[in-house]
Formats: structure tokens, sequence, C-alpha cells
């Protein structure tokens, strides 16, 4: 009798002699399933964020495939789609869902008030419906906030204090997130009141109108670009990258990796960090917390990312008191 099969007749013959039946394959340990909603149309285009949940999941001791299984769902940037997307994952029953973007979130909310529910990179949670409360969220969401509007104002200044002094700047937003933008818009002139500065805002509801809004730009000495917080944008951020240096002109970004990819500066939460937490917090749900329990987490790590070879190639140059502050210089 050949090794496997003889191991396995001893196990059936202990098993028949001690009373117990094997257990049938059915029995055997499920492994957790994970649905997520992406705003992007491809894992290629959120793959450093897909990669820091992953990470965060490693850290824990998850190996994808053997202990957890992640279901990637994208929308393309068509909002819509959040909808179906997330029917199909309540539809396969998994295990959490982690909805990333407010959009994302809300159609997560719509879609089950069962399946525990991650948000991630949520301004302002509350205000949205999402959560009765930071500390105790009530209901089947929890997740991450990124507290992206409350920054705009700081944003500016920062921008300000770069450039110099700036008499105009250029709001770039996206519409699409109708409360998200008017937040944004209004937040960013009462700064620019206060600050002197005179405002123009560009609408960008596609990456098809991102090249008209930058014809609008009007470069001067005083001038500046600031991104307002969005996924479209992020997904955009080499073509903003590219445009606003062509146009010799500073731009003001939401996180660090439009710095990365060639964007002038950017002030804000640790995105990446974000994601890894992430994982921690399905890990706990999959445990056994209820997402009602667990607060609402608000970042504690900001960044101040500079991009000095874009200063240099607009002609720009950076205060030393400001490069001093900066937790990256990419030179």
């Amino acid at each position: 009798m050949r090794r496997r099969a003889f191991i396995l007749a001893l196990g059936g013959a202990v098993a028949a002699a001690s009373g117990l039946r094997p257990l049938p394959a059915s029995a055997q340990k499920r492994i957790p399933t994970v649905g997520i909603l992406w705003h992007a149309g491809n894992e290629r285009e959120e793959a450093i964020f897909l990669n820091a949940i992953r990470q965060g999941l490693t850290d824990l001791g998850y190996a994808e495939g053997r202990d957890i299984v992640l279901v990637n769902t994208y929308a393309g940037e068509q909002y819509e789609r959040f909808a179906s997307n997330a029917a199909d994952l309540v539809a396969r029953k998994v295990d959490v869902l982690v909805a990333v973007t407010r959009p994302a979130a809300l159609a997560a909310q719509r879609a089950t008030q069962t399946i525990p529910i991650v948000a991630v990179v949520i301004p302002d949670p509350v205000a949205s419906g999402l959560v009765v409360s930071l500390a105790r969220p009530g209901g089947n969401i929890t997740g991450l906030s990124n507290m992206g509007v409350d920054l705009t104002a700081k944003r500016m200044e920062i921008m300000n204090e770069a450039v110099g002094g700036m008499q105009s700047a250029v709001l770039l937003v996206n519409p699409s997130d109708a409360g998200l933008a008017r937040q944004f818009v209004d937040d960013s002139r009462a700064a620019a009141s206060r600050l002197q500065i005179a405002l123009q805002v560009a609408e960008v509801r596609t990456p098809a109108d991102v090249e008209p809004a930058f014809q609008m730009i009007k470069p001067s000495e005083r001038t500046g670009i600031i991104v307002n917080n969005d996924a479209m944008l992020l997904n955009e951020r080499e073509r903003l990258a590219q445009l606003a240096l062509a146009r010799g002109v500073p731009m003001m970004v939401f996180m660090g990796p439009m710095v990365r990819a060639g964007a002038f500066i950017s002030y804000g939460p640790n995105i990446l960090g974000i994601f890894r937490r992430s994982a921690r917090l399905v890990d706990r749900i999959l445990k056994g917390a209820k997402p009602a329990e667990l607060p609402f987490e608000q970042p504690t790590d900001y960044e101040l990312v500079i991009n000095l070879k874009t200063a240099k190639a607009i002609g720009l140059i950076v205060p030393p008191t400001l490069l001093a502050r900066a937790d990256e210089v990419i030179e």
C-alpha cells in the first residue's frame, strides 16, 4: 500500500474506533473572502494602493490564496458602476467589503446592512452619513478617514509660502462628487480671501477635460495650481504633472505619490499608511469584532513632500525654511 493511502486508511480506522467520522470536505477550514470596490479601471492603476493592502495583510500573517481571498472590482471612474460592483460582491457573500473613496462607501452602504464594510480615505464619514460618530460608528461600517477637505486651507498656506506670495491660483475640481467639490471650493475661497489670492475654478469631470482645463491657466510669476482631493485626478497624476511642468506653473496636490509622479508639492496624510492600516481593520472584523464598535480612524501621520527637480525645471526657488520642514525632498 502506498504511504499516503496507508495514512488515510489509518486515520479512518482511528476515527471509526473512536466513534468519530472524518470531516467532510465542506467542513474543512473556509478561507475568508474580502471584496474591494476600487474607483480606477484596472489593477495596474490601483497597484500602489492594492500592494499597500496586501503588505498590511502580509504583516499580519495572511498569505493571499491560503488564508484570505481578495476579490477586486473596478469602476473605471464611472461612479454609477459602484452600485453594480457592490451588488456583485454582496451576491458573492464576501465576508468583508472594502470601499475606497466616499462614493464607493455610499454604494456599499446601500447594497448591504449586514456585511461589514471598511471604508477607506473618507474625508468626513459623519457628514457623509456613513457613521453616527467616529468613536462609535454604529451599523455595519467603520474605516479610515483622510480628512482631505479639512486640509484645504493648510495646503493653500504652504503653496503661498512656496511661491513667495501667490497673486492667483487655479483650482482643479472634479464636480462628480458634488459635496466634496463644493466643500473644497468653499474652503479654498475662504483661505484665498484671507491671503488675498485671486481664484479661478477649472472643472475636470473626466480625463478628457484635463488638457482643456490647463489651457485656461495663464502662467505668471506668482500663480499656482491646487488640485482637489479626487480619485480621478489622482489617476491622472502623471499627465497633470506633465501639463503643469509644460506651462511652468507649480502645482499643489494632496498626496505624496502625485509628487513622486512629477507634481511640485503635496501636504496630507501618509496615504499608503492608511491603506496598510485598513488591513488591520479587516483582520479584526474577521476575528469577530463588530464594525459598530470599531472607531473610525483619523490620520495621525502627515507628510510634506517637495519635488525639487520639478521646482528647478520651472525656475522656482523653494524657501530653505520650507525645505527644512519637508518629510521628503525629491531631487
